[in-house]
């Protein structure tokens, strides 16, 4: 009898084992959801053509999904819906397509495989669709410049009266925006969270936002997560008013750098070094905390740099209450705030004389027309600094044809392969150098980088940097390099992301990290309140040198 018990005792505990093995909670269906409706939204021949309203599609199949029980069900579900969209023809061009040289870090379509979730019909129904993919003129992506290769969204809904209050509609926008860094992003590889794990993550958070800004608050951390300094996120028409002071995040904290409007500068009450504490009574600190789940960056530098820009920038107030540290002593400051579009830059030189043997040229101001007059005036200079701490104007080939004796490849780029979405094509980039004969700078070129050195001023970098005597100098750029893609997804939501991957020549990636620096020099605190710029000081040592 003892026997039998114990006989019948295991036979309950293993059926009870296989019971709760079967179950899929409500995450994982939406998830997997999530994955095939982008899957075949990219992928299915017939969807890719724009047959269906594939948003209408999703918004059918969510309730029958979350009705589901076990896997047996929820593969059903997937099965009918893959049969109600018509037969997928064999693809002989696909083949042909083994041939390109790829990048793969970005692809994974192994959970089509897994087992805890569909059945092997299903399995074996997503393998054939991908191997018999669409080809041809794709309905919601396509390249926008050829010449360069990222995406472009085509003929997604504006809903300009999005729904927000309905859960569905808060899943379509975001599945939608994850589906499209799924199989178009070219940096995912190098996010800190794995993109699987954002989504089962985010789900939760995008049910149970109860206000708009919630949502929105929601969607923006998804966004932040592929760690991409292109990675802005806009929702709304918020239009933030700013001091007349600019700020520098240093030494981990916000410090007062220079002031916009010079000569209005005399009625602020700040001076140049001042180290902000807080801001209407709430320390500084905590307000970067509260932040930086929502702020997007490559790396801490970067994220910083925005982050301190958010906090010091206000939605509405025309004035504030700031306590800042001036040497030893804490002082507090009533100060005005302006619309943006009030503030003017402080002005500089596009190219000055530092001595008789060092040349200095802002990059931010120097245009192509500027450049065969700004060579000819520091023709005679030990050394050329090419301060690139700053979005550079266009100069980049007509004067590097003064610095690079010849024309070299300076990067080399991944591009999104539209026809097996997920997967990225190698391509060499484009040379730079002295193809019409020019008479060459024969000096030193010293480059000044920092967190300001954003995506077209890092491409500027990578070329200047093939010049033969050339001196990298400063801190870690933004690390967000290739031409930026604009994916709106509806109810005036926007987001950014890096089109294209870059990379130099000998496949050092510059997402993230940044360009390479050969001297890292660090602005500090004390610097700033005595007027100096170190790195600028830096290059002027090295250039002193033999």
């Amino acid at each position: 009898m003892n026997k039998f018990l114990f006989v019948l005792g295991l036979i309950v505990l293993q059926n009870s084992t296989q019971l709760i093995a079967q179950q899929i909670s409500e995450e994982e269906k939406l998830a997997s959801t999530a994955k095939i409706w982008g899957f075949l939204k990219y992928y299915h021949p017939e969807v890719a053509k724009g047959k269906f309203d594939w948003d209408g599609q999703l918004l059918e199949i969510l309730p029958k999904v979350k009705q589901a029980n076990g896997k047996e069900e929820l593969s059903k579900v997937y099965l009918d819906w893959i049969a109600s969209l018509g037969k997928v023809s064999l693809c002989r061009k696909c083949e042909r397509d083994q041939n390109q040289s790829y990048f793969d870090k970005n692809f994974d379509l192994s959970w089509i495989k897994d087992s805890s979730l569909f059945t092997p019909e299903l399995s074996r129904k997503l393998k054939f669709i991908e191997e018999n993919r669409f080809q041809g003129k794709h309905h919601y992506v396509s390249v926008r410049y050829e010449q360069v290769g990222n995406i472009s969204l085509k003929n997604e809904p504006k809903y300009k009266d999005l729904d927000w209050q309905d859960p569905n509609m808060r899943l379509l926008i975001a599945f939608k925006y994850w589906n499209i860094i799924e199989y178009f992003f070219p940096y995912k590889y190098q996010t800190d969270e794995p993109w699987d794990k954002v989504l089962i993550t985010s789900i939760p958070k995008l049910k149970s936002a109860s206000t708009e800004k919630g949502f929105h608050r929601a969607l923006q951390q998804m966004v932040v997560k592929i760690d991409d300094t292109h990675g802005w996120f806009i929702a709304g028409k918020t239009k933030y008013r700013r001091p007349l002071f600019i700020t520098k995040y240093v030494e981990d904290r916000i410090v007062v750098q220079d002031f916009y409007n010079h000569l209005d500068n005399l009625k602020s009450s700040l001076k140049i070094g001042d180290v902000v504490l807080d801001i209407d009574g709430k320390p500084i600190n905590e307000m970067i905390r509260d932040q930086l789940p929502y702020m997007w960056g490559s790396n801490k530098g970067s994220t910083y740099k925005n982050v301190k820009n958010f906090v010091i920038a206000s939605p509405k107030e025309k004035k504030r209450k700031l306590r800042v540290l001036r040497g030893n002593d804490t002082i507090e400051v009533d100060v005005k705030y302006f619309s943006k579009d009030s503030l003017r830059a402080p002005k500089k030189k596009r190219w000055s004389l530092l001595s008789d043997r060092v040349g200095y040229v802002n990059m931010g101001k120097l245009t192509k027309e500027d450049v065969t007059s700004m060579i000819d005036s520091l023709k005679d200079t030990k050394a050329i600094i090419l301060d690139m701490r700053n979005y550079p104007k266009g100069a980049l080939r007509k004067l590097a044809s003064y610095l690079i004796p010849e024309e070299r490849l300076f990067y080399k780029q991944i591009q999104p392969d539209l026809g097996y979405p997920g997967r990225f094509i190698w391509r060499d980039g484009s040379t730079i150098g002295n193809s019409k004969n020019r008479k060459l700078y024969e000096g030193k070129v010293i480059i000044l980088v920092n967190e300001m050195t954003q995506s077209r001023a890092e491409f500027n970098v990578m070329a200047f940097q093939m010049a033969d005597n050339v001196i990298t100098i400063g801190s870690q750029t933004a690390g967000a390099d290739g031409d930026i893609s604009k994916l709106e997804l509806g109810g005036g939501i926007r987001t950014y992301m890096s089109g294209i991957g870059i990379f130099y020549p000998d496949g050092t990636e510059t997402q993230r990290k940044g360009v390479k620096i050969d001297v890292e020099v660090h602005p500090t605190i004390e610097g700033i309140r005595e007027g100096r710029d170190e790195v600028l000081e830096k290059a002027i040592e090295l250039a002193g040198r033999p």
